[in-house]
């Protein structure tokens, strides 16, 4: 069957009590509707555990697409013992203490026990680790790109682009036009940043849904019909 109707949605952060809110108020129904998820559904917010769950339930079960966030990136590569210590570092300072907290149950989460929770994650959440590892990092129809971050606006094709500005580029992307023939949408930058609102930013050649829900914002959803925008949903930070 086909689903004329798309909801897009980014940046969870373990705000897993805003994003089924979301999907309720748009009303998602997985029969009729396709479901693209643009990355970072671990760190910094509380329940990154059940937000990773439930999107993993949601792409197994009722075929949406989930895209990988740098956030999730880098929660498997520490996790798999294969981080630099910068990466550690980064890791620990912009939002793992929650992750870990969230999977681990621990009260006090510190650099010094974080082979303890490594254990405990091969052990017990193995299967979340695999999934976070295998999402592509962007999913394109014939109008638009989603990805994560976005991407160098000098190369033509997602395929030639590093991994890294498909998961952390900002200014260099959003500030420029791309080189591509499809609109963009994308997540990882709080569109407060780009023009000073939560709501999502229509750039032209571009779309920033990301609105910073971890951070007091909100969470927006992005709906496509047949390819046209028809509207948006949002969902509060503070609501749940």
């Amino acid at each position: 069957m086909n689903k004329d109707r798309t909801l897009v949605i980014s940046d969870i952060h373990g705000c897993y009590h805003q994003f089924k809110e979301l999907l309720a108020a748009a009303g998602y129904d997985a029969s009729r509707d396709r479901l693209i998820l643009l990355g970072d559904y671990v760190s910094r917010g509380p329940q990154s555990k059940e937000t990773v769950e439930l999107v993993k339930r949601l792409v197994d079960e009722q075929g949406a697409i989930a895209l990988q966030g740098n956030h999730d990136y880098r929660f498997v590569r520490v996790m798999e013992n294969r981080a630099s210590e910068s990466e550690i570092e980064r890791f620990f300072r912009f939002g793992g203490i929650e992750t870990l907290q969230s999977y681990c149950g621990m009260e006090r989460i510190a650099p010094e026990r974080l082979d303890r929770c490594r254990s405990f994650m091969m052990r017990e959440y193995l299967s979340h680790l695999h999934f976070l590892k295998s999402l592509p990092f962007w999913h394109e129809d014939d109008r638009y790109l989603f990805v994560h971050a976005g991407l160098q606006p000098s190369k033509r094709f997602p395929h030639e682009q590093d991994t890294r500005d498909l998961l952390t580029i900002r200014e260099d992307f959003w500030l420029h036009e791309t080189n591509l023939d499809k609109i963009v949408v994308f997540g990882h930058t709080p569109a407060r940043h780009i023009h000073g609102s939560d709501d999502i930013w229509h750039g032209g050649d571009k779309i920033g849904i990301d609105g910073g829900c971890v951070f007091g914002g909100q969470l927006n959803g992005l709906e496509l019909t047949d390819g046209e925008i028809t509207g948006s949903y949002k969902i509060l930070s503070g609501s749940a």
